[in-house]
């Protein structure tokens, strides 16, 4: 037994489970985290009091009042909840950014063993890290990214093809599978601007004004707000310019209605296939919107964290600013740090409103 290891068999049992910072350690307490930390005799490690590995015994347990006092045991840090950084949660963002740069920068998609090993951590607990932080999954931030790539090829390129294979996909087979979900159209439509594609629109009457619902082959792409029929139906030919807009179908008047009620009913949920259309950026931020439940509000900075890129305040707000989809990515449950409202699309009445009808529904 080494010089290490003896006094804690010694001492340990008794002088744990006395110690009031023992129930802490139990609860994984992280309001803890930076006031001590312990070390585990038979792993060898040492941790702040929020690890969520699995509880250890207190007979090989030793409470440490400093981060020093920690690492004289000889004993290395855990990889589970670093207790060496200033804050766990600061710790986590790190890694899930160097991941987002990771595939970013991968010529095809990496494997979720591939990114969990370059930040040092299981598969199975990467990616719940990394959803917790993003609101999306590795496999699905690559998607959004992938079809960024593929757009602005579509845009550039000389061919169809070099935008393909410059976006990542090793044949034109595997890339067609996936076009149309990638786009919400066929590629040589999205390449001419989306000439010939259909979008089946109605507008309908809210207690908030005036509403317009349009929809690709894939689902609703668009879901507008305003005083005057005429402007929306206009805001929609400027989304999409080539695209051959079809008004006046009894069939979607049902979706327009389930959107009307939705608006009205917040509570009674909304069940529609979406056609999200942005940048890798903005998909993220409008899938962590989209996991915020009805009633609750979050403020940008909350979104910028959850989404692993805590800095970009500013660009959540952006992001806000451009979702054609009113409502079903709920951009009204943001607001500002303290709770204060800030700009909404579609005017600060009817963010106040939402709102409103959210918290008392």
């Amino acid at each position: 037994m080494n010089a290490i290891s003896t006094p804690l068999r010694n001492i340990a049992a008794p002088a744990v489970i006395d110690d009031p910072r023992w129930a802490r350690i139990v609860t994984r307490d992280k309001s803890a985290d930076g006031q001590f930390w312990f070390s585990v005799l038979t792993t060898g490690v040492y941790c702040r009091p929020s690890c969520p590995s699995r509880a250890a015994n207190p007979s090989n347990v030793q409470i440490h009042g400093t981060l020093e006092s920690a690492r004289a045991t000889g004993f290395r840090a855990c990889k589970r909840c670093s207790p060496d950084s200033p804050n766990s949660a600061d710790g986590n963002t790190a890694l899930v950014a160097k991941a987002c740069r990771i595939i970013e920068e991968s010529q095809e998609e990496p494997s979720l063993e591939t990114l969990a090993a370059a930040v040092d951590r299981s598969s199975s607990y990467f990616h719940r890290l990394f959803k917790a932080a993003t609101g999306v999954t590795p496999k699905e931030y690559a998607a959004a990214h992938r079809a960024k790539r593929v757009r602005e090829g579509l845009a550039s390129a000389s061919s169809v093809t070099e935008a393909i294979y410059d976006a990542g996909f090793n044949s034109s087979g595997r890339f067609y599978e996936k076009s149309t979900g990638l786009l919400g159209m066929t590629p040589s439509q999205y390449r001419a601007g989306g000439e010939n594609e259909e979008i089946r629109f109605a507008i309908g009457q809210t207690s908030l004004g005036s509403i317009l619902v349009a929809s690709s082959r894939k689902g609703v792409a668009s879901i507008l707000l305003g005083d005057d029929p005429d402007t929306l139906a206009r805001d929609l030919q400027d989304c999409f310019p080539k695209a051959r807009l079809i008004g006046a179908d009894p069939d979607y008047e049902a979706v327009v209605a389930q959107v009307v009620g939705f608006v009205e009913t917040p509570h009674v949920g909304l069940n529609l296939p979406l056609d999200v259309r942005g940048t890798a950026f903005q998909q993220r931020v409008w899938q962590a919107l989209q996991g915020v439940p009805v009633g609750e509000t979050v403020s940008y900075a909350d979104v910028a964290r959850r989404i692993g890129s805590p800095k970009a305040v500013r660009a959540v707000a952006s992001a806000c600013a451009s979702n054609k989809l009113a409502v079903a990515i709920p951009c009204h449950r943001v607001v500002r740090t303290g709770g204060d409202l800030a700009g909404y699309r579609w005017g600060v009445e009817r963010k106040r409103e939402f709102i409103r009808r959210e918290a008392t529904a």
